[in-house]
């Protein structure tokens, strides 16, 4: 009967896949000359690097300008809180599919759409920061005569730079998962050899890939937890 044909191939398929999944390719950890896990895992992690460094950089001037308790003219902090809200509207795999098109596959794609995303996303947590800040020194410094540049430095800037830095270590956390991703749609880093593994059937070189990906986002968790909670 097709019924019991068709279930016969999927207990085969699967028994396939966990076969493989089982029986990794640990061959394909390190190869000297041509892909491998090391690079495909480096390059994923580069990739969040990059993106977040580069969205942590640009959302500094628009957390600025979104708070309230500093900047007093409604309409910059009004437009640009507005301004955040419409680049988190966009997923990254949105904005990977964009730059994919605009500037062809490859990490640069990845970078930019991890990059811009993440200026929505710590833009708004960055302003929430800063309206949340104590202005007792602030006050204080003012009183004694100091100028907008120096209360910057030394009032507002030591209250914010502990959160702040959590706050971008947190995204690179997520960026991270997120950079695995979207080489699956041609954004470059790990994902790619991923779907042509996948596609290929090749369930043993998924199952390495799978492996090396655990591994990575468990060491950058535990390290970045640490270091925030020492920040914090």
């Amino acid at each position: 009967m097709p019924a019991l044909e068709l279930k016969s191939k999927s207990i085969e398929i699967l028994k396939s896949i966990f076969h493989g999944l089982f029986h990794p390719d640990w061959g394909y950890v390190y190869i000297p000359a041509g892909e491998d896990l090391l690079r495909g895992l480096l390059e994923t992690f580069a990739i969040a690097v990059i993106g977040t460094f580069i969205a942590a950089i640009i959302c500094i001037p628009f957390a600025f300008l979104g708070a309230q308790n500093l900047i007093k003219i409604r309409p910059v902090t009004g437009i640009t809180k507005f301004i955040l809200s419409v680049i988190r509207v966009f997923p990254e795999i949105v904005m990977a599919l964009i730059f994919i098109k605009a500037v062809g596959p490859g990490s640069f794609s990845g970078v930019l759409a991890l990059g811009i995303h993440s200026v929505g996303m710590l833009g708004k947590l960055f302003v929430e920061d800063i309206e949340r800040l104590d202005f007792t020194s602030v006050e204080a410094l003012k009183a004694s005569g100091a100028n907008k540049t120096k209360t910057l430095i030394f009032a507002v800037i030591p209250q914010i730079l502990p959160s702040f830095l959590s706050l971008v270590l947190y995204r690179f956390e997520l960026n991270l998962r997120s950079a695995s991703i979207l080489g699956l749609i041609g954004a470059g880093g790990i994902g790619t050899p991923l779907i042509f593994a996948l596609q290929t059937r090749s369930w043993d070189r998924v199952g390495i890939i799978l492996i090396g990906l655990v591994i990575m986002v468990a060491i950058v968790d535990l390290i970045s937890g640490a270091i925030r909670k020492r920040i914090v």
